[in-house]
């Protein structure tokens, strides 16, 4: 075998279509694009997806699923992961400086998942029923935010709704 002889197998390589060169060709006067219309128009085309008018499949069939502007801001925090965070009060600035919670956090809810196993002071962050029952039974405490304005804005705006 010689690379000057060699040469694409018998059949794979089809010689491209000569339009408007005769009848005898199949490709003749309309050039395979039949009689008028667009289609037969030199461009003439729609974009994808056009259905003549009619409302197409893309509009016709529902959007779905959400993505909410809250979780970019918020997280949850297992109860066990305290066990973890060497401070002696555990607060937002605590959390993130251990690495707990994303840097972009400004909301921490701990819930009650995991056990603990020491005594920690929460302060400003959100727990459970669950999870202070446990804090408070390893010989911790917990202090509520100190942001009464935005409870109370909570409050109403779910009354609203």
């Amino acid at each position: 075998m010689k690379l000057n002889t060699l040469q694409p197998a018998k059949g794979s390589r089809t010689d491209a279509k000569r339009v408007g060169r005769g009848i005898g060709s199949g490709l003749g006067k309309t050039c395979g694009r039949g009689h008028k219309g667009q289609r037969a128009r030199a461009g003439g085309y729609h974009k994808v997806g056009f259905e003549g008018g009619q409302m197409p499949l893309q509009r016709r069939l529902p959007k779905f699923g959400f993505v909410s502007a809250k979780k970019r801001d918020r997280e949850e925090l297992r109860l066990d992961r305290l066990n973890s965070i060497d401070a002696e009060t555990i607060d937002l600035a605590a959390l993130k400086a251990q690495g707990a919670i994303a840097p972009r956090t400004t909301r921490v809810k701990i819930i009650a998942s995991g056990a603990l196993t020491r005594a920690v002071s929460i302060k400003g962050v959100a727990v459970t029923r669950g999870a202070r029952a446990a804090i408070e039974a390893a010989g911790g405490s917990v202090t509520p935010a100190d942001e009464p304005a935005a409870i109370e804005k909570d409050k109403g705006r779910k009354a609203d709704q």
